[in-house]
């Protein structure tokens, strides 16, 4: 289902609890206006997307989750994510620790003294305690060592564990804890440092990704999907845009939900949805 209308007021009419994850990237501040005149910038960006957020973990269960970065002009940086992130935990909203969507930044994105800008912030929130549902190691590669390969770190006592292992604690009956060993098994823990390789020279996942002004690749929308929205779950983006959270949804085997405020991006995002589910049946025929 795709609506056309401003995200906060479109996701109020929603049901509380109705979709496991929220993920998506609004604008950057004033970065680009959209067609729409946007001009947002500073505390008065935060402040809308503290209200955006606040309604995200209303109609989500799980996990909210949006790309953002700030804008830097006469070589200050704006902080907006920093800000964010300090303005959403003085709310008394859970804040997790985000990770962070590593790409290759735009060249001359550090201007003439400064580093070339590789990362953007994760912003994620949820409505406290453990997520009703996650499987953070599917996007995890394999261990590098087989059981007893090289040794990596020790115990507190001192035992030595390799990459496989991990130390854990176990209560006796009587009451006591005892240090032992258990193996790890499947995929490693990804962690928090998302590389999705080049997205450059048409590698973002769909040439109609191009016609949104701010387009994300595909499989940084896969990872947080298959990590933290169950199999049949529900997907919200309330910036769909070119339709590639959609798009890796359906290839996931998820449910999706996109907002977007103009009515170019909702034929959009239908576009894109009608593309993955072409592919995904290609893929299913071949396979």
């Amino acid at each position: 289902m795709i609506i056309k209308g401003d995200c906060i007021a479109e996701m109020q009419k929603m049901p509380t609890d109705s979709v496991d994850l929220v993920f998506g990237s609004p604008p950057y501040e004033d970065a680009r206006t959209y067609g729409i005149d946007f001009k947002v910038k500073g505390q008065d960006w935060v402040d809308w997307m503290v209200a955006v957020y606040i309604e995200s973990l209303r109609v989500c269960k799980g996990l909210v989750a949006y790309v953002v970065a700030g804008r830097t002009r006469k070589f200050a940086w704006s902080c907006t994510p920093a800000l964010l992130i300090a303005d959403l935990h003085r709310a008394g909203i859970a804040v997790r620790e985000g990770p962070y969507y590593h790409r290759v930044g735009i060249p001359g994105s550090g201007g003439p003294d400064w580093l070339r800008h590789d990362l953007e912030f994760i912003v994620c929130a949820t409505n406290g305690g453990r997520l009703p549902w996650s499987d953070n190691k599917v996007m995890g590669h394999k261990p590098v060592w087989p059981e007893g390969g090289p040794l990596s770190h020790r115990t507190t006592n001192g035992e030595r564990i390799n990459q496989k292992s991990r130390a854990i604690t176990v209560r006796q009956k009587d009451g006591s804890t005892k240090q032992g060993i258990a193996t790890i098994r499947g995929n490693a823990n990804p962690g928090c440092l998302i590389s999705v390789g080049s997205v450059g020279g048409g590698q973002i996942g769909s040439k109609l990704a191009h016609e949104n002004e701010a387009p994300f690749p595909e499989k940084l929308a896969e990872f947080m999907i298959r990590s933290f929205c169950p199999p049949g779950g529900i997907t919200l983006d309330p910036f769909c845009g070119s339709g590639t959270t959609g798009a890796a949804a359906v290839k996931a085997g998820r449910k999706f939900i996109g907002i977007d405020v103009r009515a170019s991006q909702v034929a959009l995002t239908y576009r894109r949805l009608s593309e993955a589910r072409q592919q995904l049946n290609l893929s299913i025929e071949e396979s």
